[in-house]
């Protein structure tokens, strides 16, 4: 028996496990943080562990003294509403474990990061930077120049944060974009892609050459002050003309180099934005899309039933655009009203020809930089309504002003030719009545043009074989693209290059032109063609190296001049493979 007030010894049990109830007291702060000191990979203890004597104390550094002043703040509890009356629980903000045994002069050591694996994808699908590095995850440092790696991440996750805004929110308007034209990083991006497609000079006759020797750094500084300032007034825009296949002469505004930086920097702005909204019907002059797309798009309905075809075109589209209702399709997105300013200062320049000044009443710049976003712009109202209203008619496929609809039946594609004309209208816009028709592919009856190639529909080989006739859309180089490169190679093996000694320069000059026209079309059915482009281009070699041997030729000495010869001199083949891109 025991006393009162004393209590029973305890048992083997509790002697074993410990008494449940005994508390061990806290360790005392001076000691704490010497085995923080002793062992740096320790986490610190949260100060709630503390006792309030210790507290009261006022222990020393930065982590102690957010103590005792966290400890007057949060007398109300952590989960106690704030006084200011607003919903929601009531947390305070405590400093992370590393930042306070870095004020307590305890070192840290540095955090190893390893590099992303090359190739893995953003946040919005793009690809990392070289070797899989982004910035702030390697630990690397990097420069400071304006016009470095670190100015194009930093343009591009603009546009990424743009697009993602603009995808959350369709109906957001955004008030705050002039402030991001007039950047530095987005100005010097605006010059280096503006620089890259080496344009001719504007009314002020100064060409990229000529900023260059001047100074660039110089440039874009006195451009951006002009921007902040209000001061920026972009000049007239430069008419000139080239020739079309029909014989007609096909406009272009060339703006001064100044205004194509501007123009450029408010295009890497304003393009994520409406990129949100655009449909998968358009692809020309968009990000990731090309004119390759659009073909396999047809390629791939036309297998599945698609037999007859629209094939239309806007006429005078770039000279028809409306400018008060372009500005009304832009101001659903954007409210800034400085950069609408700017648009409609580029809208209303006018266009100077052959010395005199022409205003614009309607209508944007074949040439301009701007001028592509602010088209597809104007036609997606006629993707929207065509995917709301008209899509059980047919495949709607859009480049540019360029476009077709390809149906099942012939009542659908005459349907479907009424609807887009009454679309048009409301845009003041109509079809080309010359260019416009309506084309039957069923049984290979007919073909149509289209961005550079001709679509007919041709019975599988292997399927005949065993009795059975399908047919499928194939492409190829039309006959207009044909009879371009055919000239081009004239061009450059003609009367012209007489004085040429050495056949190695005109097979230094031919190549680009090959190579580009054969990247464009190595996609699809056109190895017959490629055939035909390649022996056109040996005989013309062929044909100036005996015009340069004269009479002075050797009997059988032509004759070693076939295409290997011309092909071990470094000559383009066209030849290879023909595949699909989702073939390939």
């Amino acid at each position: 028996m025991t006393r009162a007030g004393q209590r029973k010894p305890p048992n083997r049990r509790e002697r074993r496990r410990g008494l449940q109830h005994e508390v061990k007291p806290a360790a005392s702060t001076e000691k704490q943080r010497g085995s923080r000191a002793g062992h740096f990979t320790a986490k610190a203890k949260p100060a709630a562990q503390e006792s309030g004597a210790e507290r009261a104390a006022g222990p020393s550094g930065v982590g102690g003294a957010a103590r005792v002043e966290g400890d007057v703040r949060n007398r109300r509890g952590p989960s106690a509403r704030p006084e200011s009356g607003r919903d929601g629980s009531y947390k305070p903000k405590v400093k992370s474990s590393v930042a306070q045994r870095e004020s307590e002069g305890v070192v840290v050591p540095g955090i190893v990061v390893k590099k992303n694996a090359t190739g893995g994808k953003g946040p919005c699908g793009g690809r990392a930077g070289d070797g899989g590095k982004r910035e702030g995850m390697t630990g690397e440092s990097r420069s400071n120049h304006p016009g470095g790696p670190l100015s194009a991440d930093k343009v591009r996750r603009l546009q990424r944060r743009l697009w993602r805004a603009a995808k959350r929110q369709p109906g957001r308007r955004f008030h705050a974009l002039y402030d991001r034209i007039l950047r530095g990083d987005v100005l010097r991006m605006a010059w280096e892609r503006v620089r890259d497609r080496k344009g001719a000079a504007g009314v002020d006759a100064e060409t990229i050459a000529d900023l260059e020797q001047r100074g660039i750094e110089s440039f874009l500084e006195e451009l951006q002050t002009e921007l902040r300032a209000g001061r920026y007034r972009p000049r007239a825009v430069l008419r000139r003309y080239i020739p079309k296949a029909d014989g007609k002469r096909r406009p272009l505004g060339i703006p001064a180099v100044r205004d194509r930086v501007v123009q450029m920097a408010a295009k890497l702005v304003l393009e994520p934005i409406f990129e949100a909204d655009f449909l998968d019907s358009s692809h020309g002059f968009r990000p990731r899309r090309s004119a390759t797309d659009a073909l396999e798009v047809l390629r791939k309905h036309g297998a599945s039933g698609g037999n007859h075809v629209l094939d239309a075109d806007i006429e005078d589209y770039f000279g028809s655009i409306d400018h008060e209702l372009l500005m009304k399709r832009v101001e659903r997105r954007v409210s800034d009203r400085r950069v609408l300013k700017l648009l409609r200062q580029w809208l209303k320049v006018g266009v100077m020809e052959e010395g005199r000044l022409h205003e614009t009443d309607s209508g944007t710049p074949q040439g301009g930089v701007i001028s592509p976003l602010l088209s597809n712009i104007y036609l997606h109202f006629l993707d929207t309504v065509w995917e709301r209203q008209c899509r059980h008619l047919g495949r709607l496929v859009r480049y540019a002003d360029d476009f077709v609809v390809m149906c099942e039946t012939a009542e659908a594609c005459e349907e479907a030719e009424r609807r887009v004309k009454l679309i048009l209208e409301r845009l003041k816009l109509k079809l080309h009545p010359e260019k416009t028709r309506r084309v039957e592919l069923t049984d290979g009856k007919d073909g149509f043009d289209f961005l550079g190639c001709h679509l007919h529909k041709r019975a599988s080989g292997r399927l005949l074989e065993r009795g059975i006739r399908r047919y499928y859309l194939q492409r190829w180089p039309s006959a207009r693209s044909m009879k371009r490169v055919r000239q081009r190679v004239k061009e450059l093996t003609g009367r012209e290059r007489n004085g040429v000694k050495d056949v190695r320069v005109l097979i230094r000059d031919l190549n680009p032109v090959l190579r580009g026209w054969g990247n464009y079309f190595r996609t699809g059915n056109a190895a017959r063609k490629f055939l035909q482009v390649d022996t056109y281009v040996w005989s013309r070699l062929r044909g100036f190296l005996v015009k340069r041997k004269g009479r002075h030729l050797r009997p059988g000495e032509a004759s070693a001049w076939n295409r290997d010869f011309f092909h071990g001199h470094g000559l383009h083949r066209l030849r290879g493979t023909i595949r699909y891109p989702g073939a390939a």
